[in-house]
């Protein structure tokens, strides 16, 4: 049976996770791995979230530091300039934003403009003022699960068995959370597909995401959408052929148990969850 986590409640906004919950990706920078620059300027940015909300999505998650694998770090200073135009316009909509980011810095002033989640790949290793940031403006935190950095993440993917292991490392990584004053009904976490992750380790991960969530007693994060691992199942395909691959991983993250769904395309997730739905409850699994 899968957990369901009570509501999470954050800056006015209550999610429910007695359905799958979408989060968009709005990406505003200039190397992404999926979209490159097609929302790097304010307008194009502000339009994606707009339209990702009209079609289903439930909270907008926007960054300005890729964390593709190899992907170099850019300072404070040109991810504030990158985001925040678009966190705080799309905050003042009334829209539930988060903010992706391993700077506490940036986290505060995206937090500041009306942000309400912090998604932190790293986990809160990468800036040791990340929980503490977090913990005083009340936010949301998805701690993500990854070895090294994304410029290095690659170079540490030995587990000898990766469901136990991930979910060690992110349950010492949670109580470093809760120590510092963060409320457990405000942490998500995110098993970190494609984050230091072979093909085989990522399939693993999504047919046993519920493990992990009972396990924490912690809503999951999955973020599958168009990821190499993707591509290379399905002879190849490129980035933008990823589609069909990225249903099919999100409806057996939740099957297995996942809550939230990081995703490129609204609509596809949307129309396939509502489907899925449907279905499930007749399911003799």
């Amino acid at each position: 049976m899968r957990y369901t986590p009570p509501p999470l409640k954050v800056h006015g906004f209550e999610f429910k996770f007695d359905q799958p919950l979408i989060m968009a990706i709005i990406n505003t920078t200039p190397d992404s791995f999926f979209d490159g620059s097609k929302n790097y300027h304010f307008e194009e940015a502000t339009a994606s979230g707009e339209k990702a909300i009209f079609q289903g999505a439930h909270i907008l998650d926007i960054g300005g530091e890729s964390t593709r694998p190899g992907s170099e770090r850019v300072s404070s200073e040109e991810e504030l300039k990158r985001v925040m135009p678009t966190v705080a316009w799309l905050a003042e909509q009334g829209h539930a934003v988060s903010i992706d980011t391993m700077k506490a810095e940036v986290a505060q002033n995206a937090l500041d403009a009306g942000a309400c989640i912090v998604n932190d790949v790293s986990g809160g290793r990468f800036d040791d003022n990340m929980f503490s940031v977090v913990k005083d403006y009340g936010a949301a935190l998805v701690i993500g699960h990854m070895r090294g950095m994304p410029e290095t993440m690659q170079d540490n993917i030995n587990f000898a068995d990766v469901v136990t292991e991930v979910s060690n490392e992110l349950k010492k990584t949670v109580a470093k959370a809760l120590k510092a004053g963060i409320s457990k009904n405000k942490i998500i976490i995110d098993p970190g597909i494609g984050f230091g992750k072979t093909v085989e380790q990522c399939s693993i991960l999504i047919a046993r995401t519920g493990e992990i969530s009972k396990q924490l007693e912690l809503p999951v994060l999955i973020g599958v959408s168009n990821k190499s691992f993707i591509g290379n199942l399905s002879e190849n395909a490129p980035v933008d052929k990823r589609t069909p691959g990225t249903v099919a991983a999100n409806i057996f993250s939740l099957l297995s148990g996942a809550h939230i769904f990081r995703v490129h395309d609204t609509f596809s997730a949307k129309q396939s969850f509502q489907v899925a739905q449907s279905i499930i409850p007749f399911l003799k699994l």
